[in-house]
């Protein structure tokens, strides 16, 4: 209880604006279900439950004092796990082709502001995850793991997106899941939409990553 006291205080800000900005998702969703009367983007709501789930993790983390490397390690198996439901979102700008024209511009509002909220927590989480791995890795060690966790985030939303697995179906269907992972990294011809996707989207959060960064850099400089 105390460290979600601490939690609290100390990311008062962080946590007001994440409130703020998810109420404005929520409440434009409803807009949208009174003018549309369709429940078709009720998803997004789910979606973006679960892309509040690594950034919870890291935040609950980043208020433990003298956390185990042991511990971390562990919980960095689960987080990696669910990182890729965080921009996975951007990818849910594809239903805006079932949208009605009259108000497609509503639905790209929608979509867009859980897919900012997404890659917000996306990226705050990861400066956290990089913040604790600062005091058991070196500066060269964390880039090229943050690096690499980038573009398996980007693996995990071509599988969520494409092949439809879920981050618990490492639990409920294993076998096929990791079938699916081998034929793709064996037989990469058979699979060229796989690693297209991967590197662009890679790059494309690498970038993203990057630059979210800089301008926090220049923001508290």
């Amino acid at each position: 209880m105390e460290a979600i006291k601490i939690l609290i205080i100390t990311r008062f800000r962080i946590l007001s604006w994440v409130i703020t900005s998810m109420a404005l998702s929520i409440v434009l969703l409803m807009i949208r279900m009174k003018l549309n009367q369709s429940f078709f983007f009720m998803f997004l709501v789910w979606n973006l439950f679960l892309a509040l789930i690594p950034f919870a993790i890291t935040m609950y983390l980043s208020s433990k004092e003298n956390l185990p490397k042991w511990s971390l390690f562990f919980w960095f198996g689960i987080w990696l796990l669910f990182l890729p439901n965080a921009p996975y979102i951007i990818t849910d700008l594809l239903h805006l082709r079932m949208s009605d024209k009259y108000l497609m511009w509503l639905d790209v509002l929608v979509v867009s502001s859980f897919a900012c909220n997404g890659m917000v927590f996306f990226f705050l989480s990861l400066m956290d995850m990089e913040s604790l791995l600062r005091a058991f890795t070196s500066v060269k060690i964390r880039f090229y793991l943050i690096t690499f966790v980038l573009f398996l985030t980007a693996f995990g939303i071509y599988l969520g997106r494409f092949l439809r697995y879920n981050s618990w179906e490492i639990l409920q269907h294993p076998y096929d899941l990791f079938t699916d992972i081998l034929n793709i990294i064996i037989h990469p011809d058979q699979y060229i939409e796989a690693w297209v996707f991967s590197l662009f989207f890679g790059v494309f959060l690498s970038v993203g990553y990057w630059m979210f960064k800089a301008f926090l850099k220049i923001k508290t400089n």
